[in-house]
């Protein structure tokens, strides 16, 4: 499982539902769109943080102290 093919395919499906909620007339139909973005945004939100907990750097190869 590549974890950059699913954000993209997530991020493409976001995009793409956004445009149809801009050319939805009714109401309902916004709010059908409203939901199927958030529910998109909130699966890439599972991947982000699924990144952001793997140690991707090795923070002892440096010999600068971490500014922050």
């Amino acid at each position: 499982m590549d974890i950059d093919k699913i954000m993209t395919g997530l991020s493409n499906e976001v995009l793409t539902s956004l445009k149809d909620m801009g050319k939805a007339k009714t109401p309902e139909e916004k709010l059908t769109h409203s939901e199927t973005v958030n529910n998109l945004c909130e699966s890439l939100e599972v991947f982000l943080n699924v990144m952001s907990d793997m140690d991707l750097y090795d923070d002892d190869d440096y010999d600068e102290p971490n500014p922050f």
